[in-house]
């Protein structure tokens, strides 16, 4: 099998047919949509009712997933990201780097914000995800370099 990717997680009941809210959801409402194949905390199961509540994905799988489980789908099946366009997956555990060579730590989080992203390193520092601040991520080198003056100096 090949990895699975998180898009979200069994939130609270919404109904009594077995429909629950989806935490933490993607943005790419296919994901949810009737027919849609996903995995419940690595087990596969298909979207059998899907609506919106509040805003917010409302789903019904073929079978009872346990509240809480992770919602996941194989990373074979994300569309191609455009360049310059990343998902988060791929960011976690890349070192980032400052101009100059100053290691800053490594991704740990990606926080959306109101105007930006912003990526959250294990040394607790966070930086904006905007490209005056990243000046290239190599996925291939596990890296992304930053300017100068984002982070608190050593």
């Amino acid at each position: 099998m090949s990895e699975l990717v998180p898009v979200g997680r069994v939130g609270k009941p919404h109904g009594l047919d077995g429909s629950f809210f989806v935490e933490g959801a993607s943005e790419d409402e296919a994901r949810f949509s009737v027919g849609a194949r996903l995995y419940a905390d690595g087990e596969p199961a298909e979207v059998v009712a899907s609506k919106r509540s509040r805003g917010r994905p409302v789903i019904r799988l073929d079978r009872p997933p346990p509240r809480g489980a992770e919602l996941a789908v194989e990373r074979g099946d994300l569309p191609p990201t455009r360049e310059d366009e990343y998902y988060e997956f791929q960011l976690l555990g890349l070192e980032v780097e400052e101009e100059g060579g100053r290691v800053l730590g490594r991704v740990t989080a990606v926080h959306p914000g109101p105007a930006n992203d912003a990526l959250e390193l294990d040394t607790g520092v966070l930086l904006p995800l905007v490209a005056a601040c990243v000046r290239q991520v190599d996925l291939d080198g596990g890296r992304i370099l930053v300017a100068q003056g984002f982070a608190p100096p050593s």
